[in-house]
């Protein structure tokens, strides 16, 4: 079976009439991508490539850097960043900060997440698509968590086992609710990832709330001195932690020294892309 391109995709969302009045292909310089359109927005989607550095621990030594990242790192995946276009790619840019009413809120999340799942999916990346979920999108909706964008997502003809929601850290924060979270987000194909505020949050985590990956803070975890109880802890429950926003070689080099197997964050972006270009 030949994978969608992008212009594919594109066409099968004008299919969905909300999507239809938002989604277009780009023109001039971003005609290969598709654009999101949302009141006064031109919104477009950029990738943090998350990397699974366990190979390079056993081959290389410490110094060898993060400018080594393309020859001993896998990418795990990569997580969608919403932009606005004419700004830089990872430059601070939320608009749902700018949404007072909820019910626009839950419709621009539905279409940011069609959006980096069209440039994802039908760019033929390889790896997982991790995609945030808004803290008050997860109070607007009542049931039933992925239903909606596992129904967008067939329609398209792609999987949803692919995609990784990523839940924020206030909905780890409270073990029944993030076990229902998790259970129904899965129940639609998805996989879970779970942020963590601090390392005590990390007992949230259990048979009852399983995720797929923990995400947490590099520069948090370092702060406190809790890189290695977490890693302990994560791989006794045999899941997955991702350390995510490391900002400079020293915390790289820190992280190395416990073992820490995935890594995200701005000191691997411009490398990645650079090279990706």
């Amino acid at each position: 079976m030949i994978a969608p391109t992008i212009p594919d995709l594109v066409a099968r969302a004008a299919h969905h009439p909300f999507l239809r009045e938002h989604l277009v292909m780009g023109q001039g310089a971003h005609r290969d991508i598709a654009l999101a359109q949302f009141d006064d927005f031109e919104l477009a989607s950029a990738y943090e490539p998350i990397f699974d550095i366990s190979v390079h621990a056993l081959a290389q030594s410490l110094s060898s850097g993060a400018e080594e990242v393309d020859r001993f790192g896998d990418e795990l995946g990569f997580q969608a960043v919403t932009y606005q276009l004419g700004s830089a790619p990872f430059e601070v840019f939320d608009p749902f900060d700018r949404i007072g009413n909820d019910q626009e809120l839950v419709a621009l999340d539905r279409m940011s997440r069609a959006l980096h799942a069209i440039n994802f999916f039908g760019a033929q990346r390889h790896g997982l698509l991790f995609l945030r979920v808004h803290e008050r999108l997860l109070k607007s909706v009542k049931y039933d968590h992925g239903l909606h964008f596992s129904t967008v997502l067939k329609s398209f003809g792609l999987t949803p086992s692919r995609v990784v929601i990523e839940l924020p850290a206030a909905a780890v924060a409270h073990k029944t609710f993030l076990g229902y979270l998790a259970k129904s987000y899965q129940h639609y194909g998805f996989k879970v990832a779970g942020n963590l505020s601090n390392a005590g949050q990390i007992l949230s985590v259990s048979e009852t709330a399983r995720l797929d990956f923990i995400k947490m803070d590099a520069v948090v975890a370092l702060r406190d001195a809790t890189v290695k109880p977490l890693v302990g802890y994560a791989s006794r429950l045999r899941v997955p932690l991702i350390f995510n926003r490391v900002m400079d070689e020293t915390q790289f080099v820190a992280l190395q020294q416990y073992d820490v197997r995935f890594v995200q964050g701005p000191l691997f972006n411009a490398h990645y892309h650079d090279r990706a270009a």
